[in-house]
């Protein structure tokens, strides 16, 4: 009856606007239908595809036994469990064997050059050649023995795919036995009596080269796993709630700023100033407007001193905190610093001159880009959603965690936020909480969160000149507090939660015991700055290999990377280390004006612990996909054997070269050392992207490749 009386109002002489609505009106409701599907069937197979060769970091927790245990395990397992991935996402492996034609077009190989050698002596040369496939052996060791077995429970954010809440544990698609060759990699898996190989070297040397310039809504600040592109993806939210990679890897190039890029102004003076073109914004240009402590001064910003957050008193600040806790002497006891939100980077800097290192951690949610400018200014910063997964850092390693005015609500979702803070937070940390006028709800939550987990409040003051309330927590030592509470929750998390699990795993609602074993990171305080960096820990399993690794870097650095290899260190200041072991190559820097990114894969031993125990930073990270920060980030990228350990990890090792160029700097400098069979390949990709190969140096089949990235787009 319904539908017979809207046709008759349709033949009416009025029936006109009826139709056009009827039209509009289904229009919607095919694009939202479309969008619901697309989105949710996609990340799915987004999340699965990107896990499929994913092993869990080592816990420096567990013990040589257990990893044995887990070893033998893992090789019983791996064909039972690789046929049901098969079942349930068909693309297991099959995504690395498949060798993909797009953008690959005829273009003109430059011929090569004779280049000027490093510096590197014979002594040096063997220690490199052996030192790297021991590495390489303990890499395939560990991808295979790191599986964690007991990661339960299930938390999805409800608009993505999420795993099956082991995060970067118990995927066992990944292969069970794997030997990194010269000239082919040969994986195979045990399934029904039954071996499939694979053989092929990381870069097709036949292939040629056409690049496109990436056509995103974000368009020369585009951050790949971040932002949220695409058609049906403009009609929803402009980042993703969680990390979520596109489905195929990334193969364009990100633009340049709409006003050109030019060289950054160098450290120190890019602490006050720095060039607006290279982060301009349309948000930003409305957020100066606002804030007093950012200033617009012709083709600079500039940062006055006396006009901050802490109304000028930075220091004052400082000295505030420490008389109401002597125990946190900067730069002595306090070493490592976890920043929440990135604001003016005021409390950044004013620690660094205290020898404290403050990395930022800039929320996806900061649409004005605050965090970009921070790098820009030479302050060590990482982008990240703070939402429902861990934070892609080891357990118990910030000395301090500090929160002024970051607007987040620690006691919502159940307190997991600030549980999670607790986990990566060392026993008898400090959490540093300042606020303005807090609201006496959100007050009474918090006492009523932190005295649930057993922090104990060292103090609560407001410091005159900024009129800003200052919390101190501290995280208990040892267990046996825990024992005490009245209510156990939130409860203690399970013996087999391991507490280093960090990718793609959801946020717990549990605590995680305090370690009090000498095996075990984190269990007693590490030695003040600057002793800590040449200190090795007992729970620390191969000191021999730290001790070579740390001495081999500081010979190569001294003899070769400064002097040797062209590069003006005085326009260095942003360092990555694509592939940090035991961070030999971050310490070997320390002297310098510059700061490093340790990135330990999520495929090699989790040596990230014993990083922050020296009194570094790093995080973990896949290389398969892209890394959490804005274009144009680093000044240095140093992948130390990065493609030879990814050998057939990635759908297209490709997309990791645009990768690199994406985060570098136009000017910046690539420094990679790996096998020749992969330093011949990755010159002419280097070349195709137009930039200038400054050296290239091979002996006995080990080469290392030095190039510098041009202004050069498509």
């Amino acid at each position: 009856m319904g539908i017979a009386h809207f046709a008759r109002r349709i033949k009416q002489p009025r029936g006109l606007w009826v139709k056009m609505v009827f039209i509009v009106v289904l229009g919607l409701c095919f694009v939202f239908f479309w969008s619901f599907v697309s989105s949710s069937a996609s990340s799915f197979i987004v999340q699965r595809e990107s896990f499929d060769d994913i092993a869990e970091p080592v816990s420096s927790r567990t013990k040589s036994a257990h990893h044995e245990v887990s070893h033998e395990k893992g090789k019983v397992e791996s064909g039972s469990k690789s046929k049901e991935g098969k079942k349930a996402g068909g693309s297991v492996h099959k995504h690395e064997t498949k060798k993909k034609k797009e953008h690959v077009v005829v273009s003109h190989p430059h011929k090569k050059k004779d280049l000027p050698k490093p510096v590197i002596d014979e002594e040096e040369k063997s220690v490199v050649v052996k030192e790297d496939q021991e590495q390489v052996e303990a890499e395939t060791d560990g991808s295979e023995s790191n599986k964690e077995e007991g990661d339960e429970g299930t938390e999805s954010d409800g608009s993505e795919g999420e795993s099956d809440g082991s995060g970067n544990g118990d995927d066992s698609s990944a292969p069970a036995e794997e030997e990194v060759e010269e000239k082919s990699e040969e994986v195979t898996v045990n399934e029904t009596g039954k071996k499939k190989k694979r053989k092929g070297p990381v870069f097709d040397p036949k292939a040629e080269y056409s690049w496109r310039l990436c056509n995103t809504r974000s368009k020369h600040n585009y951050m790949p796993c971040i932002d949220n592109d695409g058609l049906i993806a403009r009609l929803q939210i402009y980042r993703h709630r969680e990390r979520s990679c596109p489905k195929k890897p990334v193969m364009c190039l990100v633009p340049l700023p709409h006003d050109g890029y030019d060289p950054p102004v160098t450290w120190p003076e890019s602490r006050s100033k720095i060039l607006y073109k290279n982060v301009a914004h349309p948000k930003l240009a409305a957020y100066i407007k606002k804030h007093n402590w950012v200033n617009e001064s012709g083709e600079y910003l500039t940062f006055p001193q006396n006009q901050t957050a802490f109304n000028g008193n930075v220091l004052q600040y400082l000295e505030f905190i420490q008389e109401m806790v002597p125990d946190i002497e900067w730069g002595k006891n306090v070493r490592i610093v976890l920043e929440i939100g990135c604001s003016e980077s005021s409390f950044v800097a004013a620690l660094l001159d205290k020898d404290v290192l403050t990395v930022s951690l800039g929320l996806k949610d900061d649409l004005v880009d605050l965090a970009q400018v921070a790098l820009e200014r030479g302050f060590p910063t990482l982008v990240s959603a703070l939402a429902s997964r861990r934070l892609p850092f080891p357990s118990g390693v910030f000395d301090t965690i500090h929160c002024a005015a970051c607007g987040i609500h620690w006691h919502s979702h159940g307190g997991r936020l600030l549980l999670e803070m607790n986990r990566i937070l060392r026993p008898n940390g400090y959490f540093i909480l300042s606020s303005h006028n807090e609201k006496i709800e959100d007050d009474e939550a918090m006492t009523a969160l932190t005295a649930s987990i057993c922090w104990n409040i060292l103090a609560h003051k407001t410091e005159e000149a900024s009129e800003m309330g200052v919390r101190i927590y501290q995280k208990p030592e040892s267990n046996a507090i825990y024992e005490l509470r009245r209510k156990k929750n939130p409860p203690i998390c399970k013996e087999n939660e391991n507490p280093d699990a960090a990718w793609y795993v959801p946020m717990k609602p549990c605590l995680h015991e305090i370690p009090s074993a000498i095996e075990q990171h984190g269990a007693e305080w590490p030695e003040e700055w600057p002793k800590r960096l040449e200190t090795y820990p007992e729970w620390l399993t191969n000191k021999e290999k730290a001790i070579a690794d740390t001495n081999h870097w500081k010979a190569m650095v001294n003899k070769s990377y400064l002097t040797g290899l062209g590069i003006d260190w005085s326009h260095i200041r942003n360092v990555m280390d694509m592939t940090a072991i035991y961070g030999g190559f971050a310490a070997s820097l320390v002297k310098q004006n510059v700061w490093v990114m340790n990135v330990v894969p999520v495929h090699s031993p989790d040596t990230l612990p014993y990083i922050y125990e020296r009194g570094l930073f790093g995080i973990y990270h896949d290389w398969c996909e892209a890394f959490g920060t804005y274009p144009r980030s680093y000044d240095l990228l140093h992948a130390d054997h990065l493609f030879s350990r990814l050998k057939n990890r990635c759908k297209q090792p490709v997309s990791i070269v645009v990768e690199m160029d994406r985060l570098t700097r136009p000017g910046g400098w690539v420094v990679v050392r790996d096998k020749v069979e992969i330093l011949e390949p990755l010159e002419e990709i280097l070349r195709s992207l137009h930039w200038e190969i400054r050296m290239t140096y091979a002996q006995d089949k080990e080469g290392m490749l030095c190039a510098q990235k041009t202004l050069w787009r498509p």
